[in-house]
């Protein structure tokens, strides 16, 4: 539940609340009194769950309260890793030294921990022999040695045949 919807001192507009004290007691009792309590502490009275019947509050510093929510949503979105999709595109009639140019550049891409999408478009005629691009895949393959996990083998999809490949664990 985002901050936004806590509602906090006398914006609580139950009768009721179950009140959850810092030594984890917790007993039901009108908000004044509940509200009388987290005054008396120099607190404010947070309501944590307002969906439970009767709402749930706790004495609790708000303003700290929201300080550690914030870090630590902080924190997890710097863990995350975003992985992206580069995509690499050849044709069956590649050539030694650009097969070997766009193989360099896919193992870069995997070791940088990015998914490639190894792409052959085939063009009028080419499409009769499929044959060549099933060997183009397998040439870059061999050229990125171990490098990788097969997400999606080569297959067609219309005149394009392509394949995934992710990053290979750490260990």
């Amino acid at each position: 539940m985002a901050e936004k919807d806590l509602r906090i001192n006398e914006q609580i507009r139950s009768r009721e609340v179950r009140l959850i004290r810092d030594d984890g007691d917790q007993g039901i009792m009108s908000v004044s009194k509940a509200l009388e309590f987290a005054q008396d502490a120099g607190l404010d009275l947070v309501e944590v769950a307002p969906q439970a019947v009767p709402p749930v509050v706790k004495i609790l510093d708000y303003g700290k309260f929201r300080f550690e929510n914030e870090k630590r949503l902080r924190d997890s979105r710097k863990k995350q890793k975003i992985i992206k999709l580069k995509e690499i595109r050849m044709q069956p009639k590649i050539d030694d030294h650009d097969l070997d140019f766009k193989s360099k550049h896919v193992k870069e891409f995997l070791i940088s921990g990015n998914k490639v999408k190894v792409t052959i478009r085939f063009r009028g005629r080419e499409l009769a022999h499929t044959e060549l691009g099933f060997d183009v895949m397998k040439d870059v393959l061999s050229r990125i040695e171990g490098e990788y996990v097969m997400d999606k083998p080569p297959a067609m999809e219309g005149r394009f045949m392509s394949m995934i490949l992710s990053p290979k664990g750490k260990k």
